[in-house]
C-alpha cells in the first residue's frame, strides 16, 4: 500500500506507519474553542508520537434543517484555518462541498476532504483532485453510506486520471441499515486497502443516527457516543490507518453532531488506547 503525505508537511499515513489522527472540531464555532481542543490534540499526539492533523468544517451544508447551525462560511472560515494553522504549526484538513471551493481551501488544507454523499460527483471530485495536485494536498475521500467497499474504486480511479500520485485516502464511515442507522463492517477496511490507498476511520460519524435526533423532533442528526470508542478500537484493530475523530470542550452544547462528539477530556485516554492497537498490528 502507498505512503500518502501532502508535499507541504511530514505528516503521513500508511501501512506500517503509526497511527494517523484527523480530529478537532465538527464546525468552527469560535478561535477560542478551536485552538483549545487543536493545542489539546496536538500536544497528546506528540508525547504518543502519532502524526496529527487539525480538522473543522467551515460550512456543513449536509444539514437535516435549514435552521442548523452551518459555521461561518468559506471567506471567515479559511481564515480561521489559516489563524489555527500558523498558532499550532499543524497540518489543516476541511472539507468542500462546491467547485468554486476546491482551490481556495487546497491553498490552505494539507488535506482536502470529499464529503460522503458527494463522493460520487465527478465535476466536484475531478475539480478538487487538480486543487490538490495545483497545492500538492492530498484528499480524504468519505466513502458514501450507500457505496460497497469495493464499488470506492469508481472514485479512486476519477482522482487517479485527474491527479496521478499517492494523494488519495480513503475513509470509512459506516453504512446505511435501514431507517435512521448506520453500522460500520470492519471488513470494509481491508477490502478498501485492497486498492492500493490507505483507509482512516470516522468513528465519531459512524455512530449517527440520521434524522433520529429526540431533541428536535427529527429536525437533526442523533447519535451514541458511547459508541465512538468502540468503533474506533474495532477499525484500529482491524487494520485502519488512522481515525477521524472530533471533540467538544462542553458536547452537549456543541452547535453541530452533539450526540457523536467526545469531550476533549477523553481524548488522550482513547488515543493512548488507539496507539497500543496499531502498534500490535503492526507487530
Amino acid at each position: 500500500m502507498s505512503k500518502v503525505s501532502p508535499k507541504s508537511s511530514d505528516w503521513s499515513i500508511g501501512s506500517g506507519l503509526p497511527l494517523a489522527v484527523i480530529a478537532g472540531c465538527n464546525v468552527l464555532e469560535s478561535l477560542e474553542e478551536s485552538l483549545t481542543i487543536g493545542r489539546e490534540l496536538k500536544s497528546i499526539c506528540a508525547d504518543l508520537g502519532l502524526p496529527y492533523v487539525f480538522k473543522a468544517s467551515f460550512d456543513k451544508a449536509n444539514r437535516s434543517s435549514i435552521r442548523s447551525f452551518r459555521g461561518p462560511g468559506l471567506e471567515k472560515g479559511l481564515e480561521m484555518l489559516t489563524a489555527i494553522k500558523a498558532e499550532l504549526n499543524v497540518p489543516i484538513c476541511t472539507d468542500v462541498h462546491e467547485v468554486e471551493q476546491a482551490l481556495p481551501v487546497a491553498s490552505v488544507a494539507e488535506i482536502i476532504q470529499v464529503p460522503a454523499f458527494l463522493c460520487r460527483q465527478t465535476d466536484l471530485v475531478t475539480t478538487m483532485a487538480e486543487a490538490a495536485k495545483t497545492t500538492g494536498s492530498v484528499l480524504h475521500v468519505k466513502k458514501a453510506q450507500f457505496l460497497a467497499p469495493w464499488d470506492s474504486k469508481n472514485v479512486i480511479s476519477k482522482i487517479r486520471e485527474t491527479y496521478d500520485a499517492d494523494a488519495i485516502i480513503m475513509c470509512e464511515r459506516g453504512v446505511s441499515f435501514g431507517y435512521n442507522n448506520l453500522i460500520v463492517d470492519p471488513l470494509a477496511i481491508p477490502e478498501m486497502q485492497k486498492l492500493d490507498v490507505p483507509v482512516t476511520i470516522d468513528a465519531t460519524h459512524a455512530v449517527q443516527l440520521p434524522g433520529a435526533d429526540p431533541r428536535t423532533g427529527g429536525a437533526s442528526t442523533g447519535g451514541r457516543r458511547d459508541g465512538v470508542a468502540i468503533v474506533a478500537k474495532s477499525a484500529v484493530a482491524a487494520g485502519a490507518d488512522g481515525v477521524f475523530l472530533e471533540f467538544h470542550t462542553a458536547p452537549d452544547a456543541a452547535l453541530c453532531d452533539a450526540p457523536s462528539c467526545l469531550p476533549i477530556s477523553e481524548a488522550r485516554p482513547l488515543l493512548t488506547k488507539l496507539k497500543a492497537f496499531r502498534d500490535i498490528v503492526n507487530g
